[in-house]
């Protein structure tokens, strides 16, 4: 069966919401690229994530916008697949976040 981004999204949404946090569907028209999921803790963490699905690839509009927003300090983790969200939320969890891609090795 092949993955869907967009349920790849749903999963972390609800895994995520499941730990209280606030999940924003991030849209800008005037600013394409921007990520898909803006996210707020309990504890006031704000984190940008990019969903894709294992074989998912950046745009190079995409990447550009993940590179403004971390040069403006702000963390950005791009997820691939129903794994990498799996991962994704047992960092959380346990407060392991160090990378910006999840789900597949960095080439």
């Amino acid at each position: 069966m092949v993955e869907q981004e967009k349920k790849v999204e749903k999963a972390l949404v609800r895994m995520l919401w499941n730990l209280g946090c606030e999940s924003y569907k991030f849209v800008s028209p005037n600013c394409r690229g921007v990520p898909d999921r803006l996210f707020i803790t309990e504890e006031g963490r704000v984190f940008f994530a990019e969903l894709k699905t294992i074989k998912g690839r950046l745009s190079s509009l995409q990447e550009i916008q993940i590179k403004k927003l971390k040069e403006l300090k702000q963390e950005v983790y791009v997820i691939y697949g129903m794994e990498g969200v799996r991962k994704f939320v047992e960092d959380f969890q346990n407060n392991r976040l160090s990378g910006t891609e999840i789900g597949r090795a960095v080439q």
